[in-house]
């Protein structure tokens, strides 16, 4: 079976288990939040997106 989850909605875990955790402030995440969707909108984005379905590619072709 594949299982496969949306990169966004893995981030948020990540982020609402720091908040959780390890004492991430609200004020944090919501500049983390802004910088994501203003990072997505600038020339850069494609290149971190390939690069990170290339990761995630790697990271699904390991068998253990």
């Amino acid at each position: 079976m594949i299982l496969s989850i949306s990169g966004v909605v893995l981030l948020g875990v990540i982020c609402f288990l720091f908040f959780r955790k390890d004492g991430l402030k609200v004020s944090h995440g919501v500049v983390c939040t802004l910088f994501g969707f203003y990072l997505a909108g600038t020339a850069i984005a494609p290149s971190i997106k390939a690069g990170g379905a290339s990761l995630a590619g790697l990271i699904g072709g390991l068998k253990i």
